[in-house]
């Protein structure tokens, strides 16, 4: 959603029946920013699926200082029963998660190809055969838990020093637009040419389709 299609929700505000949740799918709008001067803001959130929504089933449900929970939770509800899994946040900041981490990620990728310290394959490389194939499966806190023969609270006594030493030289970000983006353009079309993107976006979806068909059945598994 665009900050002009924002202004589209007094008249859905008029339109929609009184119990009706309007929720926006935009992906850096705060819901504040939107819905601050309607009459009935507590029914107003984000609902912010994860590209590309069809296959993808993380979706971001964000409040505004004044939404009603319940609405969250009849959000989070009607999204569980169209199969996707809702983050239902317990109030908006700029990014939700999901872009707040991919950025961070995002952030350091740059910052490694622009200091000459990896190419932006090998970064490719580190994400798509290494932490990828655990975070297929489970989240950040999940896979330091399973890291550390005590769980999570003996991986941070354990390797917090490390962060700690690596956390001053995260700090400088770099222009992402600057000269960074000729290499790793220059990189990724070498690669992959412009007219061949559309293919291998359509490659993307069935990999994620044939990943999900393997996760459901991995869980019935688990379940059975």
């Amino acid at each position: 959603m665009s900050r002009s299609s924002a202004g589209c929700f007094p008249r859905l505000e008029r339109l929609a029946a009184p119990d009706t949740i309007l929720a926006s799918s935009t992906s850096a709008i705060l819901p504040s920013a939107f819905s601050e001067h309607l009459k009935t803001r507590e029914r107003c959130l984000v609902a912010h699926p994860i590209n590309p929504p069809y296959l993808v089933p993380a979706v971001e449900v964000v409040p505004s200082p004044w939404t009603d929970p319940d609405a969250c939770e009849r959000t989070a509800t009607l999204m569980r029963g169209a199969g996707q899994s809702p983050i239902v946040m317990k109030t908006e900041i700029d990014g939700f998660v999901m872009n707040r981490m991919q950025g961070a990620l995002l952030d350091e990728a740059f910052r490694l190809v622009h200091d000459g310290y990896a190419t932006p394959e090998d970064v490719d490389i580190g994400i798509r055969e290494g932490l990828a194939l655990r975070w297929s499966f489970m989240g950040p806190f999940e896979t330091i838990d399973l890291n550390a023969p005590q769980g999570v609270r003996d991986y941070v006594e354990r390797y917090k020093g490390i962060y700690e030493a690596i956390g001053p030289s995260q700090q400088r970000r770099v222009d992402w637009a600057g000269p960074v983006l000729d290499a790793i353009e220059a990189d990724r079309r070498a690669r992959l040419g412009a007219e061949k993107l559309g293919d291998r976006q359509a490659w993307r979806d069935r990999r994620l389709m044939a990943l999900s068909a393997h996760k459901r059945q991995s869980d019935r598994d688990i379940k059975s």
